[in-house]
């Protein structure tokens, strides 16, 4: 009897166990607060301070989400060159942890975030990005220069230095003296649905700060999504000198607008670059710089009005389905051109670009890929996107009207009721 109960248990056990296995641990929620402290708990109710939350100062696992309770976190380092918050925090590729703004909340870092190792498998998500010296002084230097000593308050921004499949989603960066840098020591790594606008300075030799500046070798850099406008020098910089690689890029279905040149392109030769599905007004692109020779390069499906497309010295270039316009271009008999682009990390967002060719005031949105009746809308400027939105709408099956300024306009889509 003993013997048999022993035998029989052996496989139910064992089934037990397995299923034991194959489920993973329980994910922790952590929460950070304006006044949190260093030694609390990371509860509701006792939350920590965003610095030792983002230093990894406290047991963080892989898996886990630290929420941060909306409100503004100042960087107490305020001088030249600051870059903010340290994050230093390594999920796994199974189990990426989440550095989240909670849902609804205002949540502004003011004076910048930079990634540092060991970081790795990381999410930050749904943050906004500032440096609120730059709302009230001056941005006009007489110093030139990319590095001026008369720049008397943080650099900002998001400066991303290490990483493997971390993914920076739906952030908000505005009034840094970049937006974000995306360096060599991130691989694998995305820039999803970021707004990006107002960064940089004026200088005598020219405008300083791009909306977004990177460099890549190993693995696939990806920046999808994003709207970049404004700002005193660059939308997107993929650029280095001969020393520096600018490889394996996927730069698709961003919006760039009345903002500075989209170049992906150095000193060395550059190879697996692919830029898809990019609507640029006032912006032109160049693919290629100063480099001898470049390998290979896939632009597709790009849509350019009031700039141009230029591919420099590639050996294997594919050029198909791009639109140009110029400036003196005649524009096509209908009155409209839109693109919708539903965002794919939060299914109630969408990004909008529309070519409001005959410049009519207003012009009806065509939703129906994005949207099912009775949906409730607002429609949000991207450089105001805590601000009252332009349009408020259930949809009901028909285009919903909204205000363009001109021959272009951007929005941001969001589903249900503000929060």
């Amino acid at each position: 009897m003993d013997n048999y109960a022993g035998n029989a248990a052996t496989p139910v056990l064992t089934r037990v166990l397995l299923v034991l296995l194959a489920v993973p641990l329980m994910a922790a929620d952590w929460h950070v607060a304006p006044d949190g402290k260093a030694e609390a708990q990371g509860g509701k109710d006792s939350p920590w301070d965003i610095q030792s939350a983002l230093e990894g100062k406290h047991k963080v696992a892989p898996g886990d989400t630290i929420w941060i309770v909306g409100g503004a976190y100042k960087h107490p380092n305020r001088s030249n060159g600051s870059m903010g918050y340290v994050v230093r925090l390594a999920g796994s590729e199974e189990m990426p942890i989440n550095v989240r703004g909670v849902p609804g909340q205002r949540v502004t870092i003011d004076g910048g975030l930079t990634i540092q190792p060991p970081s790795t498998w990381l999410w930050i998500r749904d943050l906004e990005i500032l440096v609120s010296e730059n709302l009230t002084k001056s941005r006009v230097f007489d110093e030139p220069g990319s590095h001026p000593k008369v720049y008397d308050r943080p650099w900002g921004g998001l400066n991303v230095y290490s990483g493997k499949g971390c993914k920076y989603v739906n952030l908000v960066i505005h009034d840094n003296a970049q937006g974000i840098s995306f360096w060599q020591g991130a691989t694998d790594s995305e820039i999803s649905g970021c707004i990006i606008y107002d960064n940089g300075w004026k200088a005598p030799d020219r405008g300083h700060g791009h909306a977004i500046y990177t460099q890549n070798k190993d693995g696939v850099k990806t920046i999808r999504d994003c709207i970049m406008t404004g700002g005193y020098s660059y939308t997107v910089h993929a650029y280095g000198s001969k020393n520096a690689y600018v490889d394996n890029y996927l730069i698709e279905r961003n919006i760039c607008y009345n903002a500075g040149t989209f170049l992906v392109g150095g000193g060395r030769p550059s190879q697996g670059i692919r830029v898809r599905e990019n609507v640029l007004h006032g912006v032109s692109m160049q693919i290629g710089y100063n480099a001898p020779h470049n390998e290979d390069c896939e632009i597709r499906g790009n849509m350019i009005v009031n700039g141009g497309l230029t591919i420099n010295r590639y050996k294997k270039a594919v050029n198909e389905e791009n639109v140009i316009l110029g400036r003196d271009a005649a524009r096509p008999a209908s009155p409209l051109w839109t693109k919708v682009q539903p965002d794919p990390y939060d299914a109630n967002r969408a990004t909008v670009a529309v070519v409001n060719w005959r410049k009519q005031p207003n012009v009806g949105l065509d939703l129906a890929e994005f949207c099912k009746n009775g949906d409730r809308l607002r429609i949000i400027n991207p450089r105001d996107f805590y601000g009252k939105p332009v349009a408020l709408a259930v949809y009901e099956g028909r285009p919903i009207s909204v205000p363009v300024e001109g021959e272009f306009g951007a929005f941001v889509v969001l589903k249900g009721e503000a929060k």
